[in-house]
């Protein structure tokens, strides 16, 4: 059977001591980010997902969805769960107070979403996305639209969604074909039909909240001609209260390799009464608010599979009995050692703690950079923040899931056997984190968006925000020895991606195949740089931390050390360093290979013929 056991230590090292939270106390939401405050927060929501949401997680994809004449019938448990993570004030956690919100930071958000996306996927989108549908329409919709259905979607009792693809319009929106017509009361009525809508239809909530792309009759061609409209599931009466069915119908569910508790949902529009966000033709501008945040999460989504599949491949390692160690017996009172002691085995493990851990904590600096953006006082730093965001959100979204991916294809290698049966469970998180690298932008377009329009944007002022803070950590610890081992292969590696970034500049302007052709290896190349820079820098704090240890020690036995120097402590930090050396030593060196192939250019694929 799998397990899961949320990675709190992890969580409150990051938070605390690597973003060290306690510098933006000033900044407004930021006051209760203390540890005092986020560690029993921590542990609650680590027992929701470990005892409520994981065990359902098997129950989900095994049993699956029922769809009867326009709804779907969740798998058992499935509804018990979702009024527990809104009677916890899950929901609210980070909305905005005069909604019935907390007010409390995105980046304490992070944790929540990872652990909930460890236990159980499937069950985790349909709050992801109303967390997401409640930014597009905080920033986008008027108070009157904000003041209707804002305050149930913040208390959980009302979910949203967002109806964006059409059977002809996937990732060319511009070929969206839905109709809105203008009624006399200022609402519109809108024709079409959507598909792929997750979370579109269920039973977890009161009323579903859609937002969706359409086009007004005067409306021009393409991307430029989409606008936004708000609608929901059920009327809503004047005093607030439901209604009767809006016109809004689930034809039927997608049956799919994986997230088999989560309904894909084919979606028709048959007269239902919306109502504009925003203005007419800016639709894109509005949604792309929503798709922002929900390719962070989608990439926490890649991050929480692979955390899950670490653990159960760590685990599985430990126990199962396998040959005898290369270089002599390590359990010679047992019949075989553990698989855990051969170096094929140990590199995929530190492969996926790497990732896991080095993944973690880019999301989170990647919320807290969005918070800042939207709280800090000071302008430059909201602008320096934001461009750090819009350069590094289609390479989280991209690399988290593609490793999310791979790391559950690692757990299901590590098992053998074992990992392709159903029982052990690691070959569902296979299936499941597919589609992560396939919706809300698949990672080709991914990288498309990163080397088409964030590198040139504004003279590369979004690259600045990313290389002048790694050139400032080089200098601060160019001449500490005991950071030489982090700090030397982040300096070469971070040349070799400026000058993969230099030749993309140069040549996408004369032939833009060669930037479209090397874009999904240059994003991967500047995930793999981006993740040294956290590494080094999480190297650096396990060091500070360790120091004085090493001089308690050296000076006294009688010391008595405090409980951030116990053992446990002092096994955690040498864990960082350990994973950190691994990190720049087995796989940040594959930048040497993909800045070949980029700058090898797209001639040869062109030319092929296919």
């Amino acid at each position: 059977m799998p397990q899961f056991k949320a990675p709190v230590r992890d969580f409150q090292f990051i938070l605390h001591e690597y973003l060290n939270l306690a510098q933006y106390q000033d900044v407004p939401g930021f006051a209760d980010a203390t540890p005092e405050l986020m560690t029993p927060v921590l542990e609650a929501a680590a027992q929701l997902c470990e005892e409520v949401l994981f065990p359902l997680n098997q129950v989900g994809d095994k049993v699956g969805l029922k769809y009867d004449n326009g709804k779907v019938i969740m798998p058992d448990g499935f509804k018990e769960a979702y009024n527990m993570y809104v009677e916890g004030g899950w929901p609210s956690f980070t909305c905005d107070p005069n909604y019935g919100g907390q007010g409390l930071p995105d980046v304490l958000n992070m944790p929540l979403m990872e652990m909930v996306c460890s236990a159980n996927l499937s069950f985790g989108l349909t709050p992801g996305l109303s967390h997401g549908a409640y930014n597009a329409i905080m920033l986008h919709a008027n108070d009157e639209i904000k003041k209707k259905y804002l305050p149930k979607m913040v208390s959980g009792h009302w979910s949203g969604v967002m109806c964006l693809t059409e059977p002809q319009a996937g990732t060319d929106l511009g070929l969206v074909r839905t109709k809105a017509t203008a009624n006399s009361d200022g609402s519109y009525s809108l024709e079409g039909n959507k598909i792929f809508i997750s979370s579109g239809e269920h039973e977890l909530t009161e009323n579903i909240v859609h937002l969706i792309l359409a086009r007004l009759p005067d409306a021009p061609k393409g991307i430029k001609g989409i606008s936004l409209f708000i609608a929901s599931k059920y009327d809503i009466n004047a005093d607030g209260s439901i209604g009767a069915p809006s016109g809004i119908r689930c034809d039927g569910i997608e049956h799919k390799m994986g997230l088999h508790a989560s309904p894909t949902c084919q979606i028709s529009f048959n007269g239902c009464k919306a109502w504009l966000v925003g203005e007419p033709h800016k639709g894109m501008r509005a949604m792309f608010t929503m798709m922002n945040a929900a390719r962070l999460y989608v990439g926490v989504q890649g991050l929480g599979i692979g955390e899950v599949a670490y653990q159960n491949a760590l685990a599985y390692c430990h126990e199962r009995l396998q040959m005898r160690s290369l270089t002599g017996a390590k359990f010679p009172d047992k019949a075989a050692d553990p698989l855990v002691v051969h170096p094929d085995i140990r590199r995929m493990l530190l492969t996926m703690r790497a990732f896991s851990e080095g993944c973690r904590a880019l999301a989170m600096e990647m919320a807290l950079k969005h918070d800042l953006t939207q709280r800090h006082p000071d302008a430059q730093v909201k602008e320096e923040c934001d461009a750090f965001v819009q350069l590094l959100t289609p390479v989280v979204k991209s690399y988290l899931t593609d490793g999310g991916f791979e790391m559950a294809n690692l757990a299901v290698q590590c098992f053998g056997g074992y990992g392709y049966i159903q029982e052990y469970g690691v070959e569902q998180y296979v299936r499941d984190a597919r589609i992560t690298m396939i919706y809300e932008g698949t990672n080709g377009v991914q990288a498309l968006d990163l080397v088409g329009r964030k590198l040139p944007l504004h003279t590369g002022k979004y690259l600045r925000a990313f290389f002048h803070p790694v050139d400032a950590f080089l200098t601060k610890y160019k001449d500490n020895a005991a950071m030489k081992e982090f700090v030397k292969p982040l300096s070469k590696h971070t040349e070799y991606l400026q000058q993969a970034t230099l030749w993309i500049a140069m040549h996408g302007l004369s032939n833009p195949d060669d930037a479209a052709g090397g874009a999904v290896e240059y994003q991967k190349m500047f995930a793999l740089v981006a993740l040294a820079y956290v590494w080094a820098r999480q190297a650096a704090v396990a060091l500070e931390k360790l120091e004085p240890r090493v001089e308690n020690r050296e000076s006294s036995k009688n010391t008595v050390h405090d409980s951030s120097h116990s053992t446990l402590a002092t096994e955690f930090y040498q864990a960082k360093l350990d994973t950190a050396r691994f990190y720049m030593q087995k796989i940040l060196p594959q930048t040497i290979s993909l800045l070949a192939s980029i700058t090898n250019g797209s001639k040869g694929m062109m030319a092929a013929t296919l």
